[in-house]
C-alpha cells in the first residue's frame, strides 16, 4: 500500500516549497517532484501552479488536499487499529459463566480488564454446567466460570482453580435432621432427592448417583428440574432433599439449611477454563489479569 504520493503532495502544498518538503520527508528533491508528477498523471488534473520563485495550489489541488490529510488520518487510524487488533487491544471476549459463584469475583475483575483495555468488548453468556463445556469446545465462549465437575477430564482445556467450594445437603428446616452441624452420607438412605436433570449438569448427577451407591445405597429420586431455583423450591416444599454447592446459600430461602457433609469427598473447585488452541489475541490479556487478581487476593489472605 503505496501512499507516498498523496503523504508528498500533502507536504508540498502545507510548505509550498518542493525543497522544504524533501528536507521534512528525507528524500531529495527529485524524488517528491517524481511522485508530484505520477499523482498529477493519475488523477488526470494539475495540483500547483509552479514558477521559479513560487509554488501554488490549483483549485482542485486545494480541494483534493482536505480528502488527502482525511485520507491519511484513515489509513493512519485503520493501521493503529490493525496492529491493536492483532495484539488483542481490540475485540470481544465471550465469557460463560454460573449465576453465583462468580458474582462477587467476576465484576471487579472486569472492571480491572476494562480500564487497562477499554477498547475490548465483553460479553456475559449465562449457562449452566453442560452447556458450557459445549460452547467452549465449539469456540462459541472463550472462557468458562464454572465447575470443576467432570471438567478436567475433557482433552484440549486450561483451566485455573479460584477456590474450593464444599457441597451441602440442603434440607428443609423442619426435616428431623435440619439442626445438625454434619451429616453422614449414609444416613439419607432412607431419603427422597430432588435434583438437577442430568443434562442440565452430568457430572453433578452422576457424582451424586456415584456417591450415595458408594455408601451402599441409591438414591431415591423422585423429582428433578432444569434449574436450581426449582430444586430449591421443592426443597423448601419439603418435597426432598438435594446435595449442591454451598455458594447456593447466598440466594436460597431463609427457611433452607445447608449442612456439612462428613468426610473430604464432597468438594468441588470454582474455576476458570479456556481451550488451549484459542484464535482469541485479547483472551490472554483477560487471563493476565485473572492471575493478578487471585495473586492479590492470595497476598491478601496470608497477610490476615
Amino acid at each position: 500500500m503505496d501512499m507516498r504520493p498523496i503523504r508528498y503532495f500533502i507536504s508540498v502544498a502545507e510548505h509550498l516549497n518542493f525543497t522544504e518538503a524533501s528536507k521534512q520527508l528525507f528524500v531529495a528533491q527529485p524524488a517528491v517532484s517524481q511522485q508530484i508528477a505520477y499523482l498529477e498523471k493519475k488523477l488526470g488534473v494539475k495540483l500547483f501552479n509552479r514558477t521559479k520563485h513560487s509554488v501554488q495550489l490549483t483549485h482542485a489541488g486545494t480541494v483534493f488536499l482536505k480528502d488527502a490529510r482525511e485520507m491519511i488520518k484513515k489509513l493512519d487510524e485503520s493501521i493503529k487499529n490493525v496492529h491493536q487488533a492483532e495484539n488483542g487491544l481490540i475485540g470481544t471476549i465471550n465469557i460463560g459463566l454460573l449465576s453465583v459463584p462468580v458474582r462477587d469475583f467476576l465484576p471487579p475483575l472486569i472492571r480491572k480488564f476494562r480500564h487497562k483495555h477499554p477498547l475490548v468488548n465483553i460479553r456475559l453468556n449465562y449457562y449452566h454446567v453442560g452447556q458450557m463445556i459445549e460452547k467452549l469446545k465449539s469456540d462459541e465462549l472463550d472462557i468458562a466460570f464454572t465447575l470443576s465437575l467432570g471438567l478436567q477430564s475433557i482433552g484440549g482445556l486450561e483451566y485455573k482453580t479460584l477456590w474450593t467450594q464444599p457441597h451441602c445437603i440442603i434440607m428443609h428446616r423442619d426435616h428431623p435432621l435440619a439442626n445438625r452441624t454434619s451429616i453422614n452420607i449414609t444416613e439419607l438412605a432412607e431419603e427422597s432427592f430432588v435434583m438437577l436433570e442430568r443434562e442440565v449438569s452430568p457430572p453433578g448427577f452422576d457424582l451424586l448417583m456415584a456417591a450415595c451407591a458408594n455408601n451402599g445405597f441409591s438414591a431415591n429420586l423422585v423429582n428433578t428440574a432444569s434449574h436450581i431455583e426449582a430444586v430449591l423450591m421443592m426443597v423448601d416444599a419439603e418435597m426432598g432433599i438435594t446435595i449442591l454447592p454451598k455458594y447456593f446459600q447466598l440466594y436460597a430461602s431463609p427457611t433452607l439449611r445447608f449442612i456439612n457433609i462428613e468426610g473430604d469427598d464432597f468438594k468441588v473447585d470454582v474455576l476458570a477454563s479456556w481451550k488451549k488452541i484459542n484464535k482469541n489475541p485479547s483472551l490472554p490479556l483477560l487471563i493476565e489479569e485473572l492471575e493478578l487478581q487471585l495473586s492479590q487476593q492470595k497476598q491478601m489472605v496470608d497477610l490476615g
